[in-house]
Protein backbone atom coordinates (compact mmCIF):
# COMPACT_ATOMS: atom_id res chain seq x y z
CA UNK A 1 0.00 0.00 0.00
CA UNK A 2 2.81 2.40 0.96
CA UNK A 3 4.70 1.63 -2.29
CA UNK A 4 1.57 2.34 -4.32
CA UNK A 5 1.09 5.68 -2.54
CA UNK A 6 4.70 6.65 -3.23
CA UNK A 7 4.27 5.73 -6.89
CA UNK A 8 1.16 7.88 -7.20
CA UNK A 9 2.92 10.79 -5.49
CA UNK A 10 5.89 10.58 -7.87
CA UNK A 11 3.59 10.50 -10.90
CA UNK A 12 1.74 13.59 -9.70
CA UNK A 13 5.01 15.43 -9.06
CA UNK A 14 6.30 14.66 -12.54
CA UNK A 15 3.03 15.68 -14.15
CA UNK A 16 3.20 19.04 -12.38
CA UNK A 17 6.50 19.86 -14.14
CA UNK A 18 4.98 19.82 -17.63
CA UNK A 19 3.09 22.92 -18.81
CA UNK A 20 -0.35 21.79 -19.97
CA UNK A 21 -2.51 23.47 -22.58
CA UNK A 22 -6.08 23.84 -21.42
CA UNK A 23 -9.02 25.39 -23.24
CA UNK A 24 -8.80 29.19 -23.05
CA UNK A 25 -11.12 30.75 -20.51
CA UNK A 26 -13.21 33.81 -21.25
CA UNK A 27 -11.49 37.20 -21.11
CA UNK A 28 -10.59 38.30 -17.59
CA UNK A 29 -12.84 41.32 -17.80
CA UNK A 30 -13.34 44.64 -19.55
CA UNK A 31 -10.28 46.23 -21.09
CA UNK A 32 -7.97 47.60 -18.43
CA UNK A 33 -9.54 45.69 -15.55
CA UNK A 34 -7.13 44.05 -13.12
CA UNK A 35 -6.63 40.28 -13.38
CA UNK A 36 -8.56 38.07 -10.96
CA UNK A 37 -7.12 36.85 -7.69
CA UNK A 38 -4.60 33.99 -7.90
CA UNK A 39 -6.11 30.56 -8.38
CA UNK A 40 -5.48 28.14 -5.51
CA UNK A 41 -6.37 24.99 -7.43
CA UNK A 42 -7.00 23.68 -10.95
CA UNK A 43 -10.74 24.36 -11.03
CA UNK A 44 -11.93 26.64 -13.85
CA UNK A 45 -12.71 30.26 -13.00
CA UNK A 46 -16.37 31.07 -12.33
CA UNK A 47 -18.38 31.16 -15.53
CA UNK A 48 -15.77 29.25 -17.55
CA UNK A 49 -16.76 25.93 -19.13
CA UNK A 50 -13.99 23.39 -18.49
CA UNK A 51 -13.94 21.57 -21.85
CA UNK A 52 -10.93 19.30 -22.44
CA UNK A 53 -8.75 20.46 -25.32
CA UNK A 54 -6.12 18.49 -27.25
CA UNK A 55 -2.47 19.31 -26.80
CA UNK A 56 -1.07 21.63 -29.46
CA UNK A 57 0.89 20.28 -32.40
CA UNK A 58 4.66 20.21 -32.09
CA UNK A 59 6.31 23.22 -33.75
CA UNK A 60 7.21 23.01 -37.41
CA UNK A 61 10.95 22.98 -36.73
CA UNK A 62 10.48 19.68 -34.91
CA UNK A 63 8.00 18.05 -37.29
CA UNK A 64 9.69 19.19 -40.52
CA UNK A 65 13.47 18.80 -40.16
CA UNK A 66 15.56 20.18 -43.01
CA UNK A 67 18.32 18.48 -44.98
CA UNK A 68 21.44 20.61 -45.41
CA UNK A 69 21.46 20.38 -49.21
CA UNK A 70 22.34 23.95 -50.14
CA UNK A 71 23.85 24.54 -53.59
CA UNK A 72 27.31 26.09 -53.71
CA UNK A 73 27.18 28.89 -56.27
CA UNK A 74 30.40 30.53 -57.52
CA UNK A 75 30.49 34.22 -58.32
CA UNK A 76 29.86 34.81 -61.99
CA UNK A 77 28.48 37.19 -64.58
CA UNK A 78 25.57 36.10 -66.75
CA UNK A 79 23.75 37.63 -69.70
CA UNK A 80 19.95 37.85 -69.63
CA UNK A 81 18.40 35.68 -72.33
CA UNK A 82 15.27 36.39 -74.32
CA UNK A 83 12.15 35.66 -72.30
CA UNK A 84 14.00 35.54 -68.96
CA UNK A 85 12.91 37.39 -65.85
CA UNK A 86 15.02 37.69 -62.72
CA UNK A 87 13.44 34.55 -61.26
CA UNK A 88 14.48 32.56 -64.34
CA UNK A 89 18.03 33.87 -63.99
CA UNK A 90 18.01 32.78 -60.36
CA UNK A 91 16.76 29.31 -61.31
CA UNK A 92 19.48 29.01 -63.94
CA UNK A 93 22.29 30.00 -61.59
CA UNK A 94 21.06 28.56 -58.26
CA UNK A 95 21.32 31.91 -56.47
CA UNK A 96 18.40 33.77 -54.91
CA UNK A 97 16.34 36.45 -56.64
CA UNK A 98 16.95 38.91 -53.81
CA UNK A 99 20.71 38.30 -53.71
CA UNK A 100 21.05 38.95 -57.47
CA UNK A 101 18.83 42.02 -57.20
CA UNK A 102 20.90 43.47 -54.34
CA UNK A 103 24.18 42.75 -56.11
CA UNK A 104 22.99 44.64 -59.20
CA UNK A 105 20.99 47.44 -57.59
CA UNK A 106 17.68 46.24 -59.04
CA UNK A 107 14.56 47.37 -57.16
CA UNK A 108 11.13 45.70 -57.18
CA UNK A 109 9.40 44.75 -59.43
CA UNK A 110 12.83 43.53 -60.67
CA UNK A 111 12.61 44.54 -64.32
CA UNK A 112 15.56 43.38 -66.45
CA UNK A 113 16.22 43.49 -70.20
CA UNK A 114 17.58 41.06 -72.79
CA UNK A 115 21.35 41.27 -73.09
CA UNK A 116 21.80 42.86 -69.66
CA UNK A 117 24.82 41.51 -67.76
CA UNK A 118 24.18 40.59 -64.15
CA UNK A 119 26.57 39.76 -61.32
CA UNK A 120 25.66 36.56 -59.48
CA UNK A 121 27.05 36.66 -55.91
CA UNK A 122 28.76 33.54 -54.60
CA UNK A 123 27.38 31.63 -51.64
CA UNK A 124 25.47 28.65 -50.31
CA UNK A 125 21.82 28.87 -51.32
CA UNK A 126 19.15 26.70 -49.69
CA UNK A 127 15.97 25.98 -51.64
CA UNK A 128 12.98 26.34 -49.29
CA UNK A 129 10.39 23.54 -49.44
CA UNK A 130 6.75 23.79 -48.30
CA UNK A 131 6.41 23.70 -44.53
CA UNK A 132 10.09 24.38 -43.78
CA UNK A 133 10.67 27.04 -41.14
CA UNK A 134 13.57 29.38 -40.70
CA UNK A 135 14.48 27.76 -37.40
CA UNK A 136 14.65 24.30 -39.02
CA UNK A 137 16.85 25.68 -41.81
CA UNK A 138 19.18 27.32 -39.30
CA UNK A 139 19.44 24.11 -37.25
CA UNK A 140 20.32 22.11 -40.36
CA UNK A 141 23.35 24.30 -41.05
CA UNK A 142 24.32 25.13 -37.47
CA UNK A 143 23.99 28.86 -38.22
CA UNK A 144 22.06 31.22 -35.91
CA UNK A 145 18.81 32.17 -37.63
CA UNK A 146 19.34 35.92 -36.97
CA UNK A 147 22.49 35.70 -39.12
CA UNK A 148 20.42 34.26 -41.98
CA UNK A 149 17.83 37.01 -41.50
CA UNK A 150 20.58 39.64 -41.82
CA UNK A 151 22.32 37.95 -44.75
CA UNK A 152 19.06 37.86 -46.71
CA UNK A 153 17.71 41.24 -45.54
CA UNK A 154 14.48 39.54 -44.46
CA UNK A 155 11.81 41.81 -43.01
CA UNK A 156 8.56 41.55 -41.08
CA UNK A 157 6.45 39.38 -41.20
CA UNK A 158 9.39 37.05 -42.04
CA UNK A 159 7.22 34.52 -43.92
CA UNK A 160 9.19 32.24 -46.25
CA UNK A 161 7.78 30.91 -49.52
CA UNK A 162 8.32 27.49 -51.04
CA UNK A 163 10.69 27.81 -53.99
CA UNK A 164 12.50 30.76 -52.40
CA UNK A 165 16.28 30.48 -52.04
CA UNK A 166 18.00 31.80 -48.95
CA UNK A 167 21.69 32.54 -48.57
CA UNK A 168 23.34 30.55 -45.77
CA UNK A 169 26.21 32.63 -44.34
CA UNK A 170 29.52 30.99 -43.55
CA UNK A 171 31.46 28.37 -45.46
CA UNK A 172 31.50 25.38 -43.09
CA UNK A 173 30.80 22.12 -44.96
CA UNK A 174 27.45 20.57 -44.05
CA UNK A 175 28.09 16.83 -44.30
CA UNK A 176 25.52 14.37 -42.94
CA UNK A 177 27.88 13.23 -40.16
CA UNK A 178 27.63 16.68 -38.59
CA UNK A 179 23.82 16.99 -38.78
CA UNK A 180 23.14 15.84 -35.22
CA UNK A 181 26.01 17.93 -33.87
CA UNK A 182 24.71 21.07 -35.59
CA UNK A 183 21.15 20.47 -34.35
CA UNK A 184 22.37 19.93 -30.78
CA UNK A 185 24.41 23.14 -30.89
CA UNK A 186 21.46 25.25 -32.04
CA UNK A 187 19.95 27.41 -29.31
CA UNK A 188 16.37 28.59 -29.59
CA UNK A 189 15.51 32.10 -28.43
CA UNK A 190 12.58 34.52 -28.60
CA UNK A 191 13.96 36.38 -31.62
CA UNK A 192 14.28 33.13 -33.58
CA UNK A 193 10.67 32.18 -32.83
CA UNK A 194 9.43 35.62 -33.90
CA UNK A 195 11.38 35.72 -37.16
CA UNK A 196 11.79 32.04 -38.08
CA UNK A 197 9.00 30.11 -36.41
CA UNK A 198 6.41 30.08 -39.19
CA UNK A 199 6.46 27.34 -41.87
CA UNK A 200 6.99 28.30 -45.51
CA UNK A 201 3.92 28.92 -47.62
CA UNK A 202 3.36 26.77 -50.68
CA UNK A 203 2.58 28.36 -54.04
CA UNK A 204 -0.75 30.24 -53.99
CA UNK A 205 -1.20 29.44 -50.29
CA UNK A 206 -2.41 32.16 -47.92
CA UNK A 207 -1.64 32.28 -44.18
CA UNK A 208 -4.23 30.69 -41.89
CA UNK A 209 -6.68 33.01 -40.16
CA UNK A 210 -6.51 33.01 -36.35
CA UNK A 211 -9.38 31.37 -34.44
CA UNK A 212 -10.74 32.46 -31.07
CA UNK A 213 -11.40 28.99 -29.60
CA UNK A 214 -9.58 26.25 -31.48
CA UNK A 215 -11.29 22.86 -31.29
CA UNK A 216 -8.20 20.97 -32.43
CA UNK A 217 -4.48 21.75 -32.69
CA UNK A 218 -3.46 23.92 -35.60
CA UNK A 219 -1.24 21.85 -37.93
CA UNK A 220 2.42 22.74 -37.59
CA UNK A 221 2.53 23.12 -41.39
CA UNK A 222 0.04 26.03 -41.31
CA UNK A 223 1.47 29.53 -41.28
CA UNK A 224 -0.49 32.01 -39.15
CA UNK A 225 -1.30 35.54 -40.29
CA UNK A 226 -0.14 38.10 -37.69
CA UNK A 227 -2.32 41.11 -36.85
CA UNK A 228 -1.81 44.10 -39.13
CA UNK A 229 -2.15 46.81 -36.49
CA UNK A 230 -2.19 47.23 -32.73
CA UNK A 231 -5.72 47.48 -31.34
CA UNK A 232 -6.60 50.73 -29.61
CA UNK A 233 -6.51 51.24 -25.87
CA UNK A 234 -2.83 50.59 -25.24
CA UNK A 235 -1.32 47.88 -23.04
CA UNK A 236 -2.46 46.68 -19.61
CA UNK A 237 -0.41 44.91 -16.95
CA UNK A 238 -0.36 41.10 -17.38
CA UNK A 239 -0.52 40.55 -13.60
CA UNK A 240 -0.58 42.63 -10.44
CA UNK A 241 2.61 42.09 -8.45
CA UNK A 242 5.93 43.54 -7.36
CA UNK A 243 8.59 44.08 -10.03
CA UNK A 244 11.64 42.29 -8.63
CA UNK A 245 13.94 42.65 -11.65
CA UNK A 246 13.91 45.56 -14.05
CA UNK A 247 14.70 45.85 -17.74
CA UNK A 248 18.31 46.16 -18.89
CA UNK A 249 21.71 45.14 -17.51
CA UNK A 250 21.83 43.57 -14.06
CA UNK A 251 24.36 43.93 -11.27
CA UNK A 252 26.38 40.95 -12.50
CA UNK A 253 26.45 42.15 -16.11
CA UNK A 254 23.65 39.96 -17.48
CA UNK A 255 20.99 41.64 -19.59
CA UNK A 256 17.29 41.26 -18.90
CA UNK A 257 15.14 41.77 -22.02
CA UNK A 258 12.05 42.23 -19.88
CA UNK A 259 10.95 42.49 -16.26
CA UNK A 260 10.31 39.91 -13.54
CA UNK A 261 7.07 40.27 -11.58
CA UNK A 262 6.73 38.36 -8.31
CA UNK A 263 3.36 36.60 -8.09
CA UNK A 264 2.09 33.44 -6.39
CA UNK A 265 2.07 30.23 -8.41
CA UNK A 266 -1.22 29.84 -10.24
CA UNK A 267 -1.84 33.56 -10.78
CA UNK A 268 -3.83 34.21 -13.96
CA UNK A 269 -1.64 35.92 -16.61
CA UNK A 270 -3.54 38.16 -19.02
CA UNK A 271 -2.61 39.22 -22.54
CA UNK A 272 -1.59 42.88 -22.47
CA UNK A 273 -3.45 43.64 -25.73
CA UNK A 274 -5.47 41.98 -28.48
CA UNK A 275 -3.33 39.66 -30.57
CA UNK A 276 -2.55 36.24 -31.99
CA UNK A 277 -0.57 33.52 -30.20
CA UNK A 278 2.67 32.91 -32.09
CA UNK A 279 4.04 30.27 -29.70
CA UNK A 280 2.96 28.25 -26.67
CA UNK A 281 5.39 25.66 -25.32
CA UNK A 282 8.56 25.11 -23.34
CA UNK A 283 11.25 25.11 -26.03
CA UNK A 284 13.40 27.79 -24.36
CA UNK A 285 14.79 26.14 -21.23
CA UNK A 286 15.50 29.35 -19.32
CA UNK A 287 11.91 30.60 -19.67
CA UNK A 288 10.07 27.33 -18.95
CA UNK A 289 6.37 27.49 -19.87
CA UNK A 290 6.22 30.23 -22.48
CA UNK A 291 3.58 32.14 -24.45
CA UNK A 292 4.39 34.66 -27.19
CA UNK A 293 1.64 36.91 -28.58
CA UNK A 294 1.88 39.13 -31.67
CA UNK A 295 -0.20 42.30 -31.44
CA UNK A 296 0.32 44.00 -34.79
CA UNK A 297 2.14 47.22 -35.52
CA UNK A 298 5.37 45.32 -34.85
CA UNK A 299 4.54 44.74 -31.16
CA UNK A 300 5.01 41.39 -29.42
CA UNK A 301 4.57 40.32 -25.79
CA UNK A 302 6.34 37.43 -24.04
CA UNK A 303 5.20 35.56 -20.91
CA UNK A 304 7.63 33.10 -19.28
CA UNK A 305 7.97 30.77 -16.25
CA UNK A 306 4.33 29.64 -16.62
CA UNK A 307 3.09 26.58 -14.75
CA UNK A 308 0.22 26.05 -17.18
CA UNK A 309 -0.49 27.28 -20.70
CA UNK A 310 -4.09 28.19 -21.51
CA UNK A 311 -3.79 29.01 -25.23
CA UNK A 312 -2.29 27.47 -28.35
CA UNK A 313 -0.54 28.72 -31.46
CA UNK A 314 -2.80 30.44 -33.96
CA UNK A 315 -5.38 31.45 -31.37
CA UNK A 316 -6.65 35.03 -31.24
CA UNK A 317 -6.81 36.58 -27.77
CA UNK A 318 -8.35 39.73 -26.34
CA UNK A 319 -6.72 42.26 -24.05
CA UNK A 320 -6.92 40.91 -20.50
CA UNK A 321 -7.71 37.32 -21.57
CA UNK A 322 -5.85 34.68 -19.56
CA UNK A 323 -3.08 33.05 -21.59
CA UNK A 324 -1.29 31.15 -18.80
CA UNK A 325 -0.99 30.55 -15.08
CA UNK A 326 2.20 31.82 -13.46
CA UNK A 327 4.79 29.49 -12.01
CA UNK A 328 8.47 28.95 -11.30
CA UNK A 329 9.43 26.87 -14.35
CA UNK A 330 12.66 27.35 -16.29
CA UNK A 331 15.42 29.28 -14.53
CA UNK A 332 13.04 31.26 -12.30
CA UNK A 333 14.48 32.53 -9.02
CA UNK A 334 11.07 32.40 -7.34
CA UNK A 335 7.40 32.13 -8.35
CA UNK A 336 7.34 34.95 -10.90
CA UNK A 337 6.36 36.07 -14.37
CA UNK A 338 9.01 36.93 -16.93
CA UNK A 339 7.41 39.58 -19.15
CA UNK A 340 8.75 41.24 -22.29
CA UNK A 341 7.53 43.74 -24.86
CA UNK A 342 9.26 43.94 -28.24
CA UNK A 343 8.89 46.43 -31.06
CA UNK A 344 10.00 44.59 -34.16
CA UNK A 345 13.06 42.62 -33.02
CA UNK A 346 14.04 45.11 -30.32
CA UNK A 347 13.17 44.54 -26.63
CA UNK A 348 11.51 47.60 -25.06
CA UNK A 349 11.33 48.42 -21.35
CA UNK A 350 7.75 47.31 -20.51
CA UNK A 351 7.44 49.88 -17.73
CA UNK A 352 7.65 52.69 -20.29
CA UNK A 353 4.61 51.24 -22.11
CA UNK A 354 2.41 50.00 -19.26
CA UNK A 355 0.09 52.22 -17.16
CA UNK A 356 1.72 53.87 -14.15
CA UNK A 357 0.66 52.44 -10.83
Amino acid sequence: MRAAAIGVGMALALAGCIPAVDPPPRPIGPAGQEPPAPLDDDRPARGVVDVPAPRPARPSWETRPVAADAQEVPESTVTVRRGEGLRAVAERTGASVDAIARANGIAPPYVIRVGQRLTVPAGRYHLVRPGQSGIAIARAYGVPWPRIVTANALAEPYLLNAGQRVLIPGDEPAGPSRAAERAAAFRLDVDSILTGGEPALAANQAPTRPVSRPTRPLPSSAAVAPPVRLAGGGFVWPVQGRVVKRFGPGASGERNDGIKIEVPIGTSVGSVADGVVAYAGDGIAALGGLVIVKHGGGWTSVYGHASRLLVSRGQSVKRGQAVALSGDTGFADRPELHFELRKGRTPVDPQTQLPQR
